[in-house]
């Protein structure tokens, strides 16, 4: 055989491996259907932003997801690494998008961080930089602000969300700090969110830069971290192996919960990004998502009813 010969037998036989890896997906993919439908539901953990929401705006079918949820007694929680309201606000504002939550349903990034540093630097002095009031959400932590007239050196730096707080005299105080040891504290390490106008830039871009610049590395709270997800399940008082994970962000919200035993469920909506999902599907040694359905209101169909 010549060599265009063996290179057009090397491409069909590529072509081929190919075509059987995707019917082994999705092979793998209708199993996985069918075992949701038979293993019980010990409770659903959602992620608000992209998912429920955009700019606080109701994605279409997510209330009426939730209140099929509802009719079949099935425990719900609401996991976000939102730093711009405190969860009081989020269950407000997700009740005049015709979602009744419960504020105590709720986990912020923010109160995961309040409990880390209560447990971890007890009596700290933190400073925070972060775009929005949460300190309902931080009782207890003695928190001092980037306009506070000669704040000093703090014993914690604690950063939440990005926005316009983090200016450039801000994070070269905090730059400056980290190079002198002072410890990081991140709420999440998010790189984006949606919003009606598009994609915005989040707290992980700038982490990026100031660990590269500082050599040091910050203790990061929220999503993918395994902390909330558990925290949610004991809340719902159900096994993490009963329970789904609804997101919109692949690895933060879909594979960290999978990591812990639940089942994951990544939406088409928000942040989500074909191109992601299909570079990722690619790699055929990394862990897929259990389940990618178009939107929220696909749930009940997943879960069979």
């Amino acid at each position: 055989m010549d060599d265009r010969g063996a290179g057009l037998a090397v491409g069909s036989r590529q072509q081929v491996g190919g075509a059987v890896a995707a019917a082994q997906r999705a092979q793998a993919g209708a199993l996985r259907a069918v075992y949701c439908r038979s293993m019980s539901v010990g409770g659903v953990l959602f992620d608000i932003d992209g998912v429920l929401v955009i700019s606080w705006q109701p994605v279409d079918g997510a209330a009426d997801t939730l209140r099929v949820l509802a009719e079949h007694r099935i425990p719900r929680s609401y996991l976000t690494n939102t730093t711009s309201r405190t969860r009081e606000q989020i269950a407000a504002a997700l009740s005049d998008a015709g979602m009744p939550v419960a504020a105590d349903e709720v986990i912020t990034a923010a109160v995961l961080t309040a409990d880390y540093v209560r447990n971890t630097y007890p009596g700290a002095r933190c400073f925070l930089v972060n775009s929005g009031q949460i300190t309902a959400d931080m009782p207890g932590i003695d928190i001092v602000y980037p306009g506070d007239s000669a704040p000093g050196t703090p014993d914690v730096i604690l950063l939440g969300g990005a926005g316009p707080e983090f200016d450039h005299l801000t994070l070269s105080r905090v730059y400056d700090w980290m190079v002198q040891g002072v410890p990081v504290i991140a709420m999440h390490r998010s790189t984006e969110w949606k919003t009606a106008d598009g994609l915005r830039i989040d707290t992980g871009i700038y982490l990026i830069g100031l660990e590269e610049a500082s050599g040091r590395k910050a203790t990061a709270i929220g999503k993918p971290a395994p902390a909330g997800f558990l925290a949610a399940a004991a809340r719902l008082g159900a096994d993490p192996e009963e329970m789904y994970m609804v997101g919109d962000d692949l690895h933060n919200d879909v594979l960290a919960a999978q990591a812990v035993g639940m089942t994951g469920v990544l939406v088409r909506t928000g942040k989500f990004r074909q191109d992601t999902l299909d570079r990722w599907a690619a790699d055929e040694s990394a862990p897929q998502p259990d389940h990618v359905i178009d939107s929220v209101a696909d749930l009940p169909t997943l879960l069979g009813w």
